[in-house]
């Protein structure tokens, strides 16, 4: 009998299409990562070279970066009993005594933890626990109204929430006037911000003028280097057709998103934390003259935070204009709708269009091609509306529903007028 092993190229092609729904037990049938949802990152091909699988978490790309995933996939096929459960089993961590402070100031966006925060809070740890013998704390400074519950999970050790009341709106002075506060009482050794358009980015180089410190902006890689005065440094990004800059890691540090995994093996104790000084009354210059209406229609969807994109499955667009238009959605398409003509080629969403990073991103009639699937990995929540129940996109949601695309729509405006018509009513009672 020969000794050449057989192939099985159904096997091999299962293997390099991860939308195939026996993606994962033919991973763990090439038994490189132990079986389960884990997925291979490598393995013998037919020619006798290694493979590789880019999609693994952990890849280490060509240029050195290790991948961050963040198309929900290794997570879309586990149930929520069981994601809940893997969540709880963390190992708990609780500093009581932390040798030094990272404290991180993050965007909140909506008033949960962001995808980019969280990316900021796997640097913070990354600082934090470079030295097991004296480990630091990761301490979080929530300014104004939130809604998260997960901050443990995110890798807080420390939590200091600011007054709700004092930190309504636009008030860059009062806000820079504190984090002084907390420079005086508690010193951190460092400030992570995120250099973002939300409001880290403004916040982080006012503090470092005020510290009279020269932070490091657009940082994408920190890594340990016993030749820097701090022991660390930084890679950050240069300018139009410039190299990047390598510097050592000062106390004030801006950092773009995708700057470090986010922490997900651990859950840390977030215990809350009070300035015994109080707040500082400050006499502002800038007056705050409210939030100015914007028509979502007019939002590039690289910015946009609600979109509602259509697809092949949309019949009547006249109903998914008036839903956009009611919900207050930026309008998003997918390529066989611009192609049909039936949305301008601005709005497609796609690795061919335009990647978006919405906070909710409800697809309708949309299957899920893989160029459009790339184009919204970094969207917060998808909602997938959908008349077939094993289409990629209905795998990738985070919430599908199984109907006619025209009637859910039609439903759901029906309900958001009723619940508005309501409110109004209960306003004009009081």
């Amino acid at each position: 009998m020969s000794e050449i092993i057989r192939r099985d190229p159904r096997r091999e092609w299962i293997a390099r299409n991860r939308l195939h729904p026996e993606y994962d037990n033919v991973l763990a049938a090439l038994g490189v990562n132990g079986g389960g949802s884990a997925l291979a990152s490598e393995w013998m091909g037919p020619s006798g070279l290694v493979r590789k699988n880019p999609r693994a978490v952990g890849f280490i790309g060509p240029n050195g970066v290790k991948r961050i995933d963040r198309s929900g996939h290794q997570q879309g096929g586990q149930s929520s009993a069981t994601t809940t459960a893997a969540r709880d089993s963390r190992r708990l961590v609780n500093i009581e005594h932390p040798a030094f402070l990272v404290a991180v100031v993050p965007d909140m966006s909506g008033g949960r933890l962001s995808s980019h925060d969280r990316d900021l809070l796997g640097l913070a740890r990354q600082l934090a626990d470079a030295d097991p013998a004296n480990p630091g704390a990761v301490m979080a400074i929530v300014i104004g109204e939130h809604k998260e519950t997960a901050f443990g999970e995110a890798g807080i050790d420390r939590l200091l929430p600011l007054d709700v009341e004092r930190f309504s709106g636009y008030l860059p002075e009062l806000t820079v006037a504190t984090l002084q506060g907390v420079e005086r009482e508690l010193a951190p050794r460092y400030w992570l911000l995120p250099d973002s358009t939300l409001g880290g980015g403004e916040l982080g180089r006012r503090l470092a003028a005020r510290l009279s410190e020269r932070p490091a902006a657009q940082v994408w890689q920190v890594e340990a280097n016993a030749e820097s005065a701090t022991g660390w440094r930084c890679t950050t990004r240069g300018a139009a057709g410039r190299d990047d800059i390598v510097r050592d890691l000062p106390r004030v540090v801006l950092a773009l998103a995708e700057c470090a995994d986010p922490v997900s093996e651990t859950r840390h104790a977030a215990d809350p934390v009070a300035l015994s000084q109080g707040m500082p009354d400050v006499l502002g210059r800038i007056e705050d003259m409210g939030e100015v209406a914007v028509d979502p229609a007019n939002v590039s969807l690289a910015e946009a935070e609600f979109i509602l994109s259509a697809g092949n499955g949309v019949k009547d667009w006249d109903s998914y204009h008036h839903a956009a238009d009611v919900l207050g959605a930026t309008k998003g398409a997918s390529r066989v709708a611009v192609d049909d003509g039936y949305m301008p080629r601005d709005r497609q969403v796609g690795a061919t269009g335009t990647w978006v990073s919405a906070r909710v991103y409800v697809a309708v009639g949309i299957s899920g091609a893989i160029q459009h699937l790339q184009g919204i990995q970094s969207c917060d929540k998808v909602v997938a509306v959908n008349l077939d129940e094993g289409c990629d996109m209905v795998k990738r949601a985070d919430l599908a529903v199984i109907g006619d695309a025209s009637a859910v729509l039609a439903a759901l405006v029906k309900r958001v007028e009723e619940y508005r018509a309501e409110q109004q009513e209960n306003r004009d009672a009081a």
